[in-house]
């Protein structure tokens, strides 16, 4: 097809790793992000990249190698707790295992970033509305008073996007879970006890109570916490607590933790710095919608879900990667779009339903403690045996550019 002007709306993983591969191809797109740098904000925690999905559109993106270089494999390992600090299960992955290493999600928005063109992403450009003219184009209005249209518009830009209404109603909808956010820095030097309960990668205690902690190694010497709770949405205002003083909120966390062995309780005490509350939203699943010229979706705004099984980055990658390949190879605007969208909807659905569900069992109020934890061997094994088949679906269908 003839160069189209395409912008990209969101500058995470998902629509920076669309712009690199769309440039392998040697084909021009603008993002628009409405933070000021690639290190604006705290980008949030670690992620692991799964040898099915993230890794191969790493490798699509030429920044295989780049991500090894960078990425914790010792991060891979797992420990289930219950309330009272007994470990109920475990996981360590063998030398060499490479399924779903783990990388922080700055670094990879950062290492996505430095392998863009000049000038690729226009930082500080917050849309503000998206509408359609004729012939599928659209026009993007900002912040700052400016504009532009465009022949495609890839709405990569989150779980409150500005282009889903564009082709979508669907809204995401609060899962019953809220996470606290909570940091440990030098955490080996200054926080031991809670380092030596993480380890190399993550710990997941729960009472099945509907209340958890989740510590996850990352890099640098931090570890972050995920204090969670099965609560209302305004479980803050309901308990008269506010959000910005740390001290309220740590007191209503003792009081919710009260019957938590020390050891645990010590992820509400000792973190440095405040709180960040984070309730946790999905959109309905699976989510279609009818193919709407000049315009698609990747990442959370396509398919929102729960964090658990790991799917949201990952299939944001992938989208962004089978994307990128589609116009590369499409006869025309539409026949591109149309043939991603089928694709990534077989391949989105079923896991959003997956992902949700798990969130749904592990906060059960059903007093088990161990909700049955995964085998994390048997899932790596899968990982590697779907990367396998998907690299030679792509070589049968004559390679991925």
């Amino acid at each position: 097809m003839s160069q189209p002007r395409i912008a990209v709306v969101g500058a995470g993983p998902g629509g920076l790793m669309c712009a690199r591969v769309l440039q392998r191809h040697g084909i021009e797109v603008v993002v628009h992000e409405a933070d000021a740098a690639v290190d604006a904000r705290d980008a949030g925690g670690t992620l692991d990249l799964h040898a099915d999905s993230g890794q191969i559109a790493m490798e699509d993106a030429g920044l295989a190698e780049a991500f090894h270089a960078v990425a914790r494999p010792e991060g891979q390992a797992k420990a289930r707790l219950d309330q009272h600090g007994t470990i109920l299960s475990s996981f360590v992955p063998e030398d060499g295992d490479t399924a779903a290493p783990e990388i922080d999600r700055g670094a990879l928005r950062a290492l996505l970033a430095a392998h863009l063109a000049p000038d690729t992403v226009r930082w500080g450009h917050r849309l503000t509305a998206a509408t359609p003219l004729a012939g599928g184009r659209h026009r993007l209005d900002f912040t700052d008073g400016t504009y532009e249209e465009a022949d495609l518009v890839i709405g990569a830009d989150g779980a409150w996007s500005r282009v889903r209404p564009l082709v979508s109603d669907a809204a995401p909808h609060y899962s019953g879970v809220s996470f606290l956010d909570a940091r440990y820095e030098d955490v080996d030097r200054r926080h031991p006890g809670i380092a030596r309960l993480v380890g190399d990668g993550h710990a997941f205690a729960t009472d099945g109570q509907g209340r958890a902690v989740i510590g996850q190694r990352n890099a640098d010497g931090v570890v972050r916490a995920y204090l969670a709770l099965r609560t209302d949405l305004d479980w803050h205002a309901r308990a008269g607590v506010d959000l910005h003083d740390t001290a309220a909120v740590r007191c209503f966390l003792l009081a919710e933790f009260a019957d938590w062995a020390p050891e645990l309780r010590a992820f509400l005490t000792d973190n440095d710095g405040d709180y960040v509350n984070r309730p946790l939203h999905a959109l309905p699943a699976p989510l279609t919608w009818p193919h709407t010229p000049g315009v698609t979706l990747l990442g959370d705004a396509a398919h929102l879900m729960a964090p658990f099984g790991g799917f949201g980055a990952n299939l944001a990658l992938l989208d962004a990667a089978e994307l990128a390949h589609a116009l590369a190879e499409g006869p025309t605007l539409d026949a591109a779009v149309t043939r991603y969208e089928k694709a990534m909807w077989a391949r989105t659905g079923e896991l959003a339903v997956q992902a949700n569900q798990a969130l749904a069992r592990f906060f059960a109020v059903d007093g088990r403690s161990d909700q049955g934890a995964p085998d994390h061997g048997a899932e790596h094994r899968r990982y590697r045996r779907a990367a396998a088949e998907y690299r030679a679906q792509a070589g049968q269908a004559g390679g991925r550019g």
